[in-house]
């Protein structure tokens, strides 16, 4: 019985949360842009998707490079982007192929646990100017009971904020283009481990909505 009301119940959220739909990724956006300088030299965006947060960092960027592996997310994103816009989009695969900097600015949201999660923070790394900052908004594996306790709160406050951004009216298509999914292998507790092995002086945080951020500030050139 109690089986039977929990299937039922997730069911009836999905069929809320289709018909409610937001972007946790964009959420997050705001929240990023705080995280750098009111101006920017180069900036990369890392699984660029449809561009995004590419056209909100070229407001304060020079230039703005996208990277994504789905040629045909890149014909959307270019179709979105205002032609005078700061930002040129590329077809690659992360980490290798990326675009070579030095990058004042680099941005990974939701991709990271797509990639070598080792490789690609190395790159980043390299890749990043002195003084430049990386901001990660990244996905873990649930582990720990707080893990756990996180992600119950945050399906309630997920079918709240889908219901508020759509102003209380379903939406009968479901959202555009998305990005394939992937269930993340890496726990909260190894991400981090790694990250400041990787990245001495890294912050990270488990966030809302099944997130989590990394901010590391490069040293700056003496």
């Amino acid at each position: 019985m109690t089986t039977t009301f929990t299937a039922r119940l997730l069911a009836a959220l999905h069929r809320f949360n289709a018909a409610y739909p937001w972007s946790h990724n964009a959420h997050y956006h705001p929240w990023l842009l705080r995280q750098l300088p009111r101006r920017i030299g180069t900036a990369l965006d890392v699984g660029c998707g449809s561009g995004d947060l590419a056209r909100l960092l070229a407001a304060r960027a020079e230039a703005v490079h996208g990277v994504d592996a789905d040629r045909e997310i890149l014909e959307r994103a270019r179709e979105a982007t205002a032609p005078c816009a700061p930002v040129t989009y590329t077809l690659a695969e992360a980490p290798h192929a990326l675009p070579a900097g030095p990058y004042d600015v680099i941005t990974c949201v939701a991709v990271l646990h797509h990639l070598p999660f080792a490789d690609s923070l190395a790159r980043f790394r390299e890749e990043l100017a002195p003084g430049g900052t990386l901001v990660v908004v990244g996905c873990a594996r649930a582990e720990t009971l707080g893990d756990h306790a996180l992600a119950l709160l945050a399906v309630p406050l997920n079918a709240a904020m889908g219901w508020l951004k759509n102003r209380g009216r379903p939406r009968p298509m479901p959202l555009s283009m998305t990005a394939p999914t992937r269930v993340p292998e890496m726990t909260f507790t190894e991400i981090s481990r790694e990250a400041r092995r990787l990245l001495p002086g890294a912050r990270l945080h488990r966030r809302l909505f099944w997130r989590y951020t990394l901010v590391w500030r490069a040293a700056a050139a003496r």
